[in-house]
Protein backbone atom coordinates (compact mmCIF):
# COMPACT_ATOMS: atom_id res chain seq x y z
CA UNK A 1 0.00 0.00 0.00
CA UNK A 2 2.83 2.35 0.87
CA UNK A 3 4.53 1.53 -2.37
CA UNK A 4 1.41 2.41 -4.30
CA UNK A 5 1.09 5.70 -2.43
CA UNK A 6 4.76 6.49 -3.07
CA UNK A 7 4.41 5.87 -6.74
CA UNK A 8 1.33 8.05 -6.89
CA UNK A 9 3.06 10.83 -4.96
CA UNK A 10 6.07 10.61 -7.19
CA UNK A 11 3.89 10.83 -10.26
CA UNK A 12 2.07 13.83 -8.90
CA UNK A 13 5.36 15.53 -8.01
CA UNK A 14 6.67 15.03 -11.47
CA UNK A 15 3.49 16.38 -13.04
CA UNK A 16 3.62 19.48 -10.84
CA UNK A 17 7.32 20.12 -11.26
CA UNK A 18 7.46 19.57 -15.03
CA UNK A 19 5.54 22.78 -16.04
CA UNK A 20 7.59 24.79 -13.57
CA UNK A 21 10.83 23.43 -15.00
CA UNK A 22 9.73 24.17 -18.55
CA UNK A 23 8.71 27.71 -17.61
CA UNK A 24 11.98 28.27 -15.79
CA UNK A 25 13.99 26.99 -18.78
CA UNK A 26 12.02 29.23 -21.10
CA UNK A 27 12.73 32.24 -18.89
CA UNK A 28 16.45 31.47 -18.86
CA UNK A 29 16.52 31.19 -22.66
CA UNK A 30 14.80 34.59 -23.03
CA UNK A 31 17.30 36.14 -20.66
CA UNK A 32 20.19 34.59 -22.58
CA UNK A 33 18.69 35.79 -25.89
CA UNK A 34 18.29 39.30 -24.58
CA UNK A 35 21.87 39.34 -23.33
CA UNK A 36 23.11 38.32 -26.81
CA UNK A 37 21.25 41.13 -28.69
CA UNK A 38 23.58 43.96 -29.90
CA UNK A 39 23.56 46.97 -27.67
CA UNK A 40 22.90 50.49 -29.04
CA UNK A 41 26.04 52.20 -30.35
CA UNK A 42 27.67 54.52 -27.87
CA UNK A 43 27.83 58.23 -28.71
CA UNK A 44 31.13 59.21 -30.35
CA UNK A 45 33.42 61.00 -27.99
CA UNK A 46 34.20 64.59 -28.99
CA UNK A 47 37.67 65.08 -30.48
CA UNK A 48 40.35 66.20 -28.11
CA UNK A 49 41.11 69.90 -28.04
CA UNK A 50 43.62 70.79 -30.76
CA UNK A 51 43.10 67.51 -32.65
CA UNK A 52 42.38 67.76 -36.38
CA UNK A 53 38.72 67.29 -37.33
CA UNK A 54 37.66 63.83 -38.40
CA UNK A 55 36.78 63.58 -42.07
CA UNK A 56 33.13 62.70 -42.69
CA UNK A 57 32.26 59.33 -44.21
CA UNK A 58 33.02 59.19 -47.91
CA UNK A 59 35.43 62.11 -47.77
CA UNK A 60 38.21 61.78 -50.31
CA UNK A 61 36.26 59.36 -52.45
CA UNK A 62 35.48 62.08 -54.98
CA UNK A 63 37.89 64.96 -55.54
CA UNK A 64 36.28 68.38 -55.49
CA UNK A 65 36.62 70.48 -58.65
CA UNK A 66 39.68 72.77 -58.41
CA UNK A 67 38.94 76.45 -57.83
CA UNK A 68 39.44 78.60 -60.95
CA UNK A 69 42.69 80.61 -60.92
CA UNK A 70 42.39 84.16 -59.74
CA UNK A 71 43.39 86.47 -62.61
CA UNK A 72 46.25 88.84 -61.88
CA UNK A 73 45.12 92.43 -61.55
CA UNK A 74 45.79 94.58 -64.58
CA UNK A 75 48.55 97.11 -64.09
CA UNK A 76 47.23 100.49 -63.02
CA UNK A 77 48.25 103.82 -64.47
CA UNK A 78 48.77 105.08 -68.00
CA UNK A 79 49.79 103.08 -71.03
CA UNK A 80 53.33 104.04 -72.01
CA UNK A 81 53.74 103.97 -75.78
CA UNK A 82 57.42 103.66 -76.71
CA UNK A 83 58.15 104.72 -80.26
CA UNK A 84 61.47 103.50 -81.69
CA UNK A 85 62.02 106.16 -84.37
CA UNK A 86 62.73 105.46 -88.05
CA UNK A 87 62.76 101.88 -89.38
CA UNK A 88 62.61 100.18 -92.76
CA UNK A 89 64.30 102.23 -95.45
CA UNK A 90 64.66 105.14 -93.01
CA UNK A 91 67.86 104.31 -91.15
CA UNK A 92 68.07 107.56 -89.23
CA UNK A 93 71.52 108.70 -88.11
CA UNK A 94 74.50 106.51 -89.00
CA UNK A 95 77.76 106.16 -87.15
CA UNK A 96 81.23 105.87 -88.62
CA UNK A 97 81.26 102.16 -87.85
CA UNK A 98 78.01 101.63 -89.77
CA UNK A 99 75.67 101.54 -86.77
CA UNK A 100 72.15 102.66 -87.72
CA UNK A 101 69.91 104.66 -85.40
CA UNK A 102 66.85 102.59 -86.33
CA UNK A 103 68.47 99.40 -84.99
CA UNK A 104 69.85 100.96 -81.82
CA UNK A 105 66.60 102.62 -80.77
CA UNK A 106 64.67 99.39 -81.33
CA UNK A 107 67.09 97.54 -79.07
CA UNK A 108 66.88 100.32 -76.50
CA UNK A 109 63.06 100.34 -76.65
CA UNK A 110 62.84 96.59 -76.06
CA UNK A 111 65.08 96.82 -73.01
CA UNK A 112 63.19 99.82 -71.64
CA UNK A 113 59.86 98.05 -72.17
CA UNK A 114 61.01 95.04 -70.14
CA UNK A 115 62.19 97.24 -67.26
CA UNK A 116 59.04 99.37 -67.23
CA UNK A 117 56.85 96.26 -67.21
CA UNK A 118 58.91 94.88 -64.35
CA UNK A 119 57.99 98.04 -62.45
CA UNK A 120 54.30 97.48 -63.15
CA UNK A 121 53.62 99.74 -66.15
CA UNK A 122 51.66 98.79 -69.25
CA UNK A 123 53.89 99.29 -72.29
CA UNK A 124 53.46 98.88 -76.04
CA UNK A 125 55.89 99.48 -78.90
CA UNK A 126 54.90 101.24 -82.10
CA UNK A 127 57.16 98.81 -83.94
CA UNK A 128 58.96 95.65 -82.87
CA UNK A 129 60.76 94.93 -86.12
CA UNK A 130 62.42 96.75 -89.01
CA UNK A 131 59.18 98.30 -90.22
CA UNK A 132 58.44 102.01 -90.62
CA UNK A 133 54.86 102.92 -89.67
CA UNK A 134 53.70 106.37 -90.66
CA UNK A 135 53.60 109.21 -88.15
CA UNK A 136 49.83 108.92 -87.98
CA UNK A 137 49.92 105.15 -87.55
CA UNK A 138 52.31 105.49 -84.63
CA UNK A 139 50.21 108.24 -83.07
CA UNK A 140 47.06 106.16 -83.53
CA UNK A 141 48.48 103.49 -81.21
CA UNK A 142 48.57 106.07 -78.42
CA UNK A 143 45.34 107.82 -79.40
CA UNK A 144 43.50 104.50 -79.18
CA UNK A 145 43.87 104.55 -75.39
CA UNK A 146 42.01 106.85 -73.05
CA UNK A 147 45.12 107.29 -70.91
CA UNK A 148 48.44 107.07 -72.75
CA UNK A 149 51.85 108.72 -72.67
CA UNK A 150 53.81 108.77 -75.92
CA UNK A 151 57.63 108.66 -75.79
CA UNK A 152 59.63 108.70 -79.00
CA UNK A 153 63.21 107.36 -78.75
CA UNK A 154 66.07 108.71 -80.85
CA UNK A 155 69.87 108.59 -80.99
CA UNK A 156 71.71 111.72 -82.11
CA UNK A 157 74.59 111.77 -84.55
CA UNK A 158 76.56 114.19 -82.36
CA UNK A 159 76.78 115.27 -78.74
CA UNK A 160 78.42 114.15 -75.55
CA UNK A 161 78.50 110.36 -75.54
CA UNK A 162 76.12 108.98 -72.93
CA UNK A 163 74.13 112.17 -72.43
CA UNK A 164 70.34 112.34 -72.79
CA UNK A 165 67.99 115.18 -73.72
CA UNK A 166 64.18 115.33 -73.52
CA UNK A 167 62.16 117.39 -76.04
CA UNK A 168 58.57 118.57 -76.28
CA UNK A 169 56.82 119.68 -79.44
CA UNK A 170 56.87 123.41 -80.07
CA UNK A 171 54.41 124.30 -82.78
CA UNK A 172 55.65 127.52 -84.33
CA UNK A 173 52.39 128.27 -86.13
CA UNK A 174 48.80 127.09 -85.98
CA UNK A 175 47.65 124.41 -88.38
CA UNK A 176 46.15 125.81 -91.58
CA UNK A 177 43.53 123.53 -93.18
CA UNK A 178 43.41 123.22 -96.98
CA UNK A 179 40.96 125.39 -99.01
CA UNK A 180 37.37 124.19 -99.06
CA UNK A 181 35.64 122.82 -102.15
CA UNK A 182 34.46 126.28 -103.20
CA UNK A 183 38.08 127.46 -103.32
CA UNK A 184 37.75 129.91 -100.46
CA UNK A 185 40.97 131.00 -98.86
CA UNK A 186 42.04 128.97 -95.87
CA UNK A 187 41.81 130.72 -92.54
CA UNK A 188 44.41 130.06 -89.89
CA UNK A 189 42.87 129.01 -86.61
CA UNK A 190 44.64 129.76 -83.34
CA UNK A 191 43.03 126.84 -81.54
CA UNK A 192 42.26 123.25 -82.50
CA UNK A 193 41.29 122.74 -86.12
CA UNK A 194 38.07 120.78 -86.21
CA UNK A 195 36.75 118.98 -89.25
CA UNK A 196 33.29 117.42 -88.90
CA UNK A 197 33.65 117.55 -85.13
CA UNK A 198 37.02 115.72 -85.13
CA UNK A 199 40.38 117.20 -84.27
CA UNK A 200 42.77 117.26 -87.20
CA UNK A 201 45.63 114.79 -86.91
CA UNK A 202 48.13 117.54 -87.70
CA UNK A 203 46.94 119.60 -84.73
CA UNK A 204 46.21 116.91 -82.15
CA UNK A 205 49.14 117.80 -79.88
CA UNK A 206 48.24 121.47 -79.54
CA UNK A 207 45.93 120.99 -76.54
CA UNK A 208 48.63 119.00 -74.72
CA UNK A 209 51.63 121.29 -75.25
CA UNK A 210 51.80 122.41 -71.62
CA UNK A 211 51.36 118.88 -70.28
CA UNK A 212 54.03 117.56 -72.66
CA UNK A 213 56.38 120.37 -71.64
CA UNK A 214 55.84 119.49 -67.99
CA UNK A 215 56.54 115.80 -68.65
CA UNK A 216 59.70 116.59 -70.62
CA UNK A 217 60.99 118.73 -67.75
CA UNK A 218 60.41 115.91 -65.27
CA UNK A 219 62.17 113.39 -67.50
CA UNK A 220 65.12 115.77 -67.92
CA UNK A 221 65.45 116.11 -64.14
CA UNK A 222 65.69 112.32 -63.85
CA UNK A 223 68.10 111.70 -66.74
CA UNK A 224 70.38 114.51 -65.53
CA UNK A 225 70.94 112.46 -62.37
CA UNK A 226 71.63 109.22 -64.24
CA UNK A 227 73.55 110.28 -67.36
CA UNK A 228 76.62 112.51 -67.09
CA UNK A 229 76.68 115.47 -69.44
CA UNK A 230 72.90 115.73 -69.72
CA UNK A 231 71.36 119.20 -69.49
CA UNK A 232 69.17 120.38 -66.67
CA UNK A 233 66.19 121.47 -68.77
CA UNK A 234 64.24 120.01 -71.66
CA UNK A 235 64.08 121.73 -75.04
CA UNK A 236 61.24 122.61 -77.39
CA UNK A 237 61.43 121.81 -81.09
CA UNK A 238 59.16 121.18 -84.05
CA UNK A 239 58.89 117.40 -83.93
CA UNK A 240 56.60 115.90 -86.54
CA UNK A 241 56.42 112.57 -84.74
CA UNK A 242 54.67 114.19 -81.76
CA UNK A 243 52.26 116.47 -83.58
CA UNK A 244 49.53 113.87 -84.19
CA UNK A 245 49.45 112.54 -80.62
CA UNK A 246 46.37 113.52 -78.63
CA UNK A 247 48.02 113.21 -75.25
CA UNK A 248 51.24 113.95 -73.39
CA UNK A 249 54.09 113.28 -75.82
CA UNK A 250 57.86 113.77 -75.64
CA UNK A 251 60.97 112.76 -77.53
CA UNK A 252 64.11 111.46 -75.81
CA UNK A 253 67.44 111.59 -77.63
CA UNK A 254 70.57 109.72 -76.60
CA UNK A 255 74.04 110.72 -77.75
CA UNK A 256 75.56 109.42 -79.81
CA UNK A 257 75.54 107.02 -82.74
CA UNK A 258 79.05 108.20 -83.55
CA UNK A 259 80.44 106.93 -80.25
CA UNK A 260 83.10 104.22 -80.14
CA UNK A 261 80.63 101.49 -79.16
CA UNK A 262 77.02 102.56 -79.87
CA UNK A 263 75.69 98.99 -79.54
CA UNK A 264 76.91 98.67 -75.96
CA UNK A 265 75.73 102.21 -75.25
CA UNK A 266 72.19 101.42 -76.37
CA UNK A 267 72.07 98.21 -74.35
CA UNK A 268 73.47 99.79 -71.19
CA UNK A 269 71.15 102.79 -71.45
CA UNK A 270 67.85 100.88 -71.59
CA UNK A 271 67.41 100.08 -67.88
CA UNK A 272 68.44 103.44 -66.36
CA UNK A 273 66.46 105.29 -69.03
CA UNK A 274 63.38 103.22 -68.22
CA UNK A 275 63.82 103.95 -64.53
CA UNK A 276 64.07 107.69 -65.27
CA UNK A 277 60.88 107.48 -67.34
CA UNK A 278 59.09 105.59 -64.56
CA UNK A 279 60.05 108.16 -61.94
CA UNK A 280 59.07 111.05 -64.19
CA UNK A 281 55.72 109.54 -65.18
CA UNK A 282 54.88 108.88 -61.53
CA UNK A 283 55.68 112.50 -60.63
CA UNK A 284 53.81 113.75 -63.69
CA UNK A 285 50.64 111.88 -62.78
CA UNK A 286 50.81 113.26 -59.26
CA UNK A 287 50.47 116.82 -60.60
CA UNK A 288 48.58 116.03 -63.82
CA UNK A 289 45.94 113.38 -63.04
CA UNK A 290 44.77 111.52 -66.11
CA UNK A 291 47.11 113.41 -68.42
CA UNK A 292 44.79 116.41 -68.44
CA UNK A 293 45.09 119.02 -71.13
CA UNK A 294 47.07 122.16 -70.36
Amino acid sequence: MRNILGVVALALGISVYAPFAVAQASTQQEQQGNSQQPSAPAAAAPPAQGAPPTAPPGAGQQNAAPAPPVPAPAPAGPVIVLNPAHGGTDSGARGQNGAAEKDLVLRMARGAKAELERQGFRVILTRNDDSNPSYDDRAAMANGYRDAIFISLHIASTGTVGSVRAYYDQMSSPYVPPPDVAGAAAVAKPALSVVSGLTSWNDAQRSYLNASHRLADLIQIEVAQKFNGSGDTSLGAAIRGLRSVAGPAVAIELSSVSGPDPDTLANATAAPLADAIAQAVTAFRAVTPGGAKQ
